[in-house]
């Protein structure tokens, strides 16, 4: 009656499907026709190439972001007790080493000789500014900006990551100091390297080179002024354990002048720092500040010093109440700062992957079928526009 046996069509086709045995009826959320009632077509396949090439380029980026995990920033009080502060100093100051007095001055008072502690070693000024390849800038020049600094800032910038500061700390265990550039007979030695570790106190503190026979209670002879030359090259300075690639702020940098009479002042606001992979290796020493043999021991945990600095640096008069040279001014904050890096589990991923291969895929049927219908009224509409100018011309013929 219907016509469908006449067409050779199976009217249960349609219906609803049940199952054999039993009354109990398949519920299908997603009903699905025949494969003899559809048909292919080009602009269907080039959309299900284009939704597997979203699905593949979402899927390698959540992967990638689960490979990197995740950072964790957690600033707290230090709860622990530390006494002694490690200071590491590699610099270069275009002075004889005899005409220099390094110290130590704290806020408890101690007054700790670092020119006993620290190697010196005589060099030539010319033969580091080569060998760093570093303008800087002429005369009363301080710290200019050039491509080297930008790069200088951009490594800064990787070296606050954990998986970076983690990879650095294991691909180079040694905690030397570098070798400087060896003299030649051409060269004048007109510089002198400091450069070692020192203990201090975990105290406010100020660590001064200067002038032999200036300042601070030096009684040893006085030095012409005109031999004065406070330009130097910072090749590291860090607070804590000493980790020679980790970048600091003030280090490769460089402030010359030809000023004899001239101070050169560097405020730091030290922070100690964690560095961590997981949560549960942050967990053990969020109560007190790791020893050197744990944080040895533990490859996923590195504990360090932070700092920001600022500067200030102006000629003096000549007057026996100003003392010029090079000053580092150090605060130590009360805040620790741990800085973990974590991963979710495996199960997690695949959950994320899933989620996002059915959004994908989901939101790809609903564009193809809005772009599929919008196709088909287009195309009607032309179909209406075109029949109505025949049928005009068929009328006025008549």
């Amino acid at each position: 009656m219907n016509g469908f046996s006449a067409q050779g069509l199976d009217e249960d086709a349609f219906g609803e499907k049940s199952v054999s045995q039993g009354s109990l009826k398949t519920f299908d959320a997603f009903p699905k026709t025949k494969p003899s009632y559809t048909t292919p077509s080009r602009r269907g396949g080039q959309w299900t190439v284009l939704i597997l090439a979203i699905c593949t380029i979402f899927c390698l980026t959540e992967f990638r972001a689960w490979l990197q995990g995740t950072e964790n920033h957690q600033f707290s009080v230090e709860k622990g007790v530390s006494h002694d502060l490690q200071l590491n100093l590699d610099i270069v100051v275009n002075m004889a080493c005899q005409s220099l007095h390094v110290n130590i001055q704290d806020a408890a008072g101690d007054h700790i000789l670092a020119g006993e502690l620290l190697k010196k070693e005589e060099t030539s000024w010319k033969l580091w500014m080569d060998k760093r390849n570093h303008g800087s800038g002429g005369p009363n020049a301080y710290q200019t900006l050039s491509h080297e600094d930008t790069y200088r800032l951009s490594e800064q910038e990787e070296d606050t990551h954990v998986h970076h500061v983690l990879g650095e700390v294991r691909r180079n265990p040694s905690k030397k100091f570098p070798k400087g550039p060896k003299l030649r007979r051409s060269d004048s030695v007109d510089a002198c390297r400091i450069y070692g570790s020192l203990e201090g106190n975990k105290v406010q503190g100020d660590f001064h080179i200067t002038a032999r026979g200036h300042g601070y209670r030096d009684f040893a002879p006085h030095l012409d002024h005109a031999s004065f030359n406070f330009s130097h090259m910072i090749t590291e300075l860090s607070f804590g354990p000493h980790y020679p690639t980790l970048l600091n702020p003030l280090d490769k940098t460089i402030a010359a002048t030809e000023s004899h009479y001239y101070k050169f002042q560097y405020f730091l606001s030290v922070v100690p720092t964690i560095y961590s992979k997981g949560s549960r290796s942050l967990d053990i020493f969020s109560s007190s500040p790791p020893s050197q043999k744990e944080h040895r021991s533990n490859k996923n945990l590195v504990f360090t010093n932070q700092y920001a600095a600022t500067s200030q640096s102006d000629a003096l008069p000549e007057s026996p109440f100003l003392v010029p040279g090079i000053f580092f001014k150090y605060n130590i904050e009360p805040v620790l700062l741990m800085i973990s890096e974590e991963r979710t589990s495996f199960l997690s991923l695949l959950i994320r992957l899933v989620n996002t291969i059915s959004g994908v895929i989901v939101t790809g049927g609903w564009l193809y079928q809005i772009s599929s219908w919008a196709s088909e009224l287009l195309t009607r509409r032309r179909s209406r526009k075109s029949e109505g100018v025949l049928n005009g011309r068929h009328y006025a013929e008549e």
